[in-house]
Parts: C-alpha cells; sequence; structure tokens
C-alpha cells in the first residue's frame, strides 16, 4: 500500500481537500479580476467565510454570531433595476449545491436577490458585467 492509499484509508479521502483547493482558487481568481476591473467598488463584493473545519467550540459560538448553513460564498452589494444585491456561490465543474444551499437559495431569490451558482472564471465574469449593464 502506497503512503497517499494509506493516508486516504485512514485519514479520509484527499478528494474533498482537492475539490475545496479547486473551488479556492476559482474564488481567489474571481476576486482578483474584479478587483481589477471594478477597483472602485472593491468594497462591494466580499466572501462569506461559512465553511472549513472548525471546533466545536468554535462552531457554536459563530451560530451564535449569526452565522448561517447555505450562505453564499460571495456577496455583491450592489443595487441593479432587478435586484437588491448578487449572491454568488462557487462550485467547480462537478461541484453540487448542499441542501441548505438550496434552501438559502430559495428564500433568498424570493425577497428580491439574483443567486447564481458560478463554475469558472469566464462565467463569472459574465455574470458580474451582465447584472452591472443593468445598474
Amino acid at each position: 500500500m502506497t503512503f497517499e492509499e494509506m493516508k486516504s484509508k485512514y485519514c479520509g479521502a484527499n478528494i474533498r481537500k482537492k475539490h475545496k483547493d479547486e473551488e479556492h482558487k476559482l474564488q481567489v481568481s474571481m476576486m482578483n479580476w474584479f478587483r481589477l476591473q471594478y477597483p472602485s467598488m472593491h468594497h462591494n463584493l466580499f466572501a462569506i467565510p461559512n465553511g472549513g473545519r472548525r471546533d466545536a467550540i468554535t462552531g457554536r459560538r459563530l451560530k451564535e454570531e449569526g452565522v448561517l448553513a447555505g450562505v453564499s460564498d460571495l456577496i455583491f452589494l450592489k443595487r441593479n433595476r432587478h435586484y437588491g444585491a448578487l449572491l454568488i456561490e462557487t462550485k467547480t465543474r462537478k461541484g453540487t449545491q448542499r441542501n441548505s444551499q438550496k434552501e438559502w437559495e430559495s428564500k433568498i431569490t424570493e425577497d428580491g436577490y439574483k443567486y447564481v451558482v458560478v463554475r469558472s472564471l469566464d462565467e463569472f465574469i459574465k455574470v458580474v458585467n451582465d447584472y452591472l449593464k443593468d445598474v
């Protein structure tokens, strides 16, 4: 048995870590593009650190402070003619939304916000530029 096989068997599969790294890299590229393209609105787009591993005490404290499961990865606070804000969930090509994310999407879109799942930098660029055409 190789070290990687043993690590996968006894420490959990590396698939999740690779997935998170891909999602992380995508989100970083999206933020870098946005900050270069729209420097005057750099404060309007921000990340929600809703994921990641935490100990039980930290998890409890964050929930007490108002952290909600399912909230989108990015929030763009800029109203356009049709929506109050743009909410962006970052996923890899094969990534799927968890039930909490689908539930949050359903509730937030009822309130007049645009919610999108973005799977590439090109898709992000198109979504943001199209959204801002209606400002």
